[in-house]
């Protein structure tokens, strides 16, 4: 399947999505069009049983270098009621990559700027090309990158965020893999295969537990470990062993077969 749109393009094949940013010609910048456009497909995607991975791409030399000009210029004589709309149109995108069912992975085939940044921190993993360049530079315009930041902080922490988001700095794909904003880099002409790795493993993996596990770390992540925490986790694997995917899980390794969701 392949479904076209003014600024991504979609295709899903063998319980894979690829949603593509196809606007090279402006680095892959996004407006209130393309922000609009990809909160719909991250929401249509998650509703699709067909679908057990997403990888967010880009075609061109940059994944995606933040706001478009033209779209910055529309804003210098925004309101502040406009400011407060467009800025929550930007964090319902955000949200809806990050809150997407299945799993998701950021194929990072060149450099990442400003807004972009937030894009890659929304999905799951991330796998960069050696070459891509990466920079948090709002604050030379005056700004600060405000709606992006629970994603970005929780992908690069708290103390990278504190240089970073102040400096401005442009830095390596290896310095964003040493700080744990991508987990892994890699030569280009091994990006794909290396992606292609990854959305295998989850395509193998159970359909259920795989979103299971997503919101498993979305809810246990930083928070203090007590009697509330311990029971919910309690619960968490008590229903996913009941299940009719868990059973089928186990009982498969026991023996020694395939299990049914594996896709042919």
């Amino acid at each position: 399947m392949n479904s076209p749109t003014k600024a991504l393009t979609l295709d899903v094949q063998t319980g894979v999505a690829r949603i593509t940013l196809s606007r090279p010609e402006v680095r892959n910048a996004f407006n209130d069009e393309v922000i609009a456009e990809l909160t719909q497909v991250f929401t249509e995607v998650g509703q699709r049983d067909d679908v057990r991975a997403v990888v967010l791409a880009a075609q061109g030399p940059a994944f995606c270098a933040g706001a478009d000009l033209n779209w910055m210029r529309r804003m210098a004589d925004y309101t502040r009621e406009e400011n407060l709309a467009d800025a929550g149109a930007l964090a319902a995108m955000l949200r809806a990559i990050y809150e997407c069912p299945q799993p998701t992975i950021a194929r990072v085939q060149g450099d990442v700027y400003a807004g972009g940044m937030g894009l890659v921190a929304a999905c799951d993993i991330a796998v960069a090309v050696d070459t891509a360049g990466f920079c948090l530079s709002e604050v030379k315009l005056g700004l600060i990158p405000a709606t992006i930041s629970p994603y970005v902080i929780r992908a690069m922490g708290a103390r990278a965020a504190h240089r970073y988001f102040l400096t401005a700095e442009r830095f390596s794909a290896a310095e964003a893999h040493r700080i744990g904003f991508v987990h892994e880099v890699v030569a280009a002409d091994e990006l794909d295969a290396r992606v292609g790795l990854m959305t295998q493993a989850l395509v193998n993996a159970g359909p259920a537990a795989v979103k299971a596990c997503k919101r498993l770390v979305r809810d246990v992540a930083e928070r203090e470990i007590n009697d509330t925490l311990i029971a919910t986790t309690v619960d968490g694997i008590a229903d996913i062993r009941a299940s009719a995917e868990g059973r089928e899980g186990v009982s498969s390794f026991l023996q020694k077969r395939k299990p049914h969701w594996l896709l042919p």
